[in-house]
């Protein structure tokens, strides 16, 4: 494995944050530029009152950014593009971009690498450190998902249970395999249970792969084809996230946890995790083998227990892909800050031909109605 200095780190970390480069909307209004200047005035002035609740906006401190960054290169970036910055410089760039609330969650894997006690008072001390910090400086501002000790899961559950009723929390996030388990595990079932009796939802965030499978599936041994950046993308935004997440969620399906637990809400990020592109082939492929074991068909699940959001992929064609599957009551805005950029995505939102009650519902009434907040008035 090639080394690499913190000049090349930073020129091609910009992939961390899928979506980081130029949105589609601002690619399809320049070429559009060229043919009709004045319909690209329109898109652009296009419902610029609309507010939005932004439900996938990522945070770190300190203490996650030492225990969850590959090297000082990489710690360098993230503090550069403001990972841990929780004051002025966020609000500047919500205020930049229209953005009202950011729902805040910790920097992937956050602390599901932590096990026992350390891992418990991590969470709790995380927790703590939003309510004390922008949200209470910030009234409105800001909202969190529960940061859970997940190798504890009892302790995670009470964590979650705590964080919701003391704190005002609206859910949890997680972050791929805990421990090289997935949440269809029996061994999660107090967590999913206690979601589901406070009626909150657990968002599924991707993680980076198991060892085992990071060697078998990301590197080489052909040093000349790689750099330790480019591995570490690809088994994760660059490709592996997504193809991890949509995983968890089939498992989770076809193996009875929505049978369990009904009720249960899941939220899943980028424009669905590759769900749109393979829902047909899911349904159809998995409907049979699937029929006489589970409670429904395969594909109400995804109708019935899922949410997805816009993190990050700005793309028109992928979020009329996703509506054909998915009910408009279920998709939520995000923007996948700092990774990505917030005014290009609301701006990409802004320009999209929908009807206007349709996209209240995804800038911010399906997060009012699913998280039970309201957005505050300027």
């Amino acid at each position: 494995m090639k080394s690499m200095g913190r000049r090349g780190f930073l020129a091609a970390s910009t992939a961390l944050g899928a979506g980081a480069g130029l949105s589609a909307y601002a690619a399809v209004s320049a070429t559009d530029g060229n043919k009709n200047p004045d319909k690209t005035a329109d898109i652009a002035l296009r419902d610029r009152d609309l507010p939005f609740i932004g439900t996938e906006e990522t945070f770190s401190t300190p203490t996650l950014l030492k225990l969850n960054s590959i090297n000082q290169d990489h710690i360098a970036f993230l503090e550069e593009i403001g990972l841990s910055d929780l004051g002025q410089r966020r609000i500047g760039d919500m205020d930049a971009g229209g953005l009202n609330v950011q729902i805040l969650s910790a920097h992937t894997p956050s602390v599901q690498n932590v096990s026992g006690q350390r891992g418990i008072d991590l969470a709790y001390r995380l927790n703590r450190q939003l309510v004390d910090g922008p949200i209470a400086k910030y009234p409105g501002r800001f909202k969190a998902f529960a940061t859970l000790p997940l190798q504890s899961p009892e302790a995670a559950a009470d964590e979650l249970e705590r964080s919701v009723r003391e704190d005002g929390f609206v859910g949890a996030l997680t972050n791929g395999h805990i421990a090289k388990k997935y949440l269809d595990h029996p061994d999660f079932e107090p967590v999913l249970a206690r979601a589901v009796a406070l009626d909150v939802p657990i968002y599924l965030h991707p993680g980076y792969p198991a060892d085992e499978v990071f060697k078998i599936y990301y590197s080489t041994t052909r040093s000349k084809y790689t750099e330790e950046y480019q591995d570490y993308i690809f088994s994760g935004s660059g490709y592996g996230w997504h193809q991890e997440v949509l995983t968890q969620c089939i498992r989770m399906i076809t193996y009875g946890v929505f049978d369990r637990f009904p009720k249960l809400k899941i939220i899943i990020g980028h424009m669905g995790e590759g769900l749109p592109f393979y829902y047909e082939r899911i349904v159809n492929d998995m409907g049979e083998p699937t029929e006489d074991s589970l409670e429904k068909p395969i594909g109400q699940y995804f109708q019935d227990n899922f949410w997805v959001t816009t993190s990050a992929f700005p793309q028109t064609e992928l979020l009329d892909l996703l509506l054909k599957y998915i009910s408009v009551d279920r998709v939520m805005f995000a923007t996948d800050y700092p990774f990505a950029d917030i005014k290009e995505q609301t701006d990409w939102f802004r320009g999209v031909d929908l009807p206007r009650e349709d996209k209240e519902k995804i800038a911010f009434r399906n997060a009012e109605k699913l998280f039970r907040m309201k957005v505050p008035v300027k």
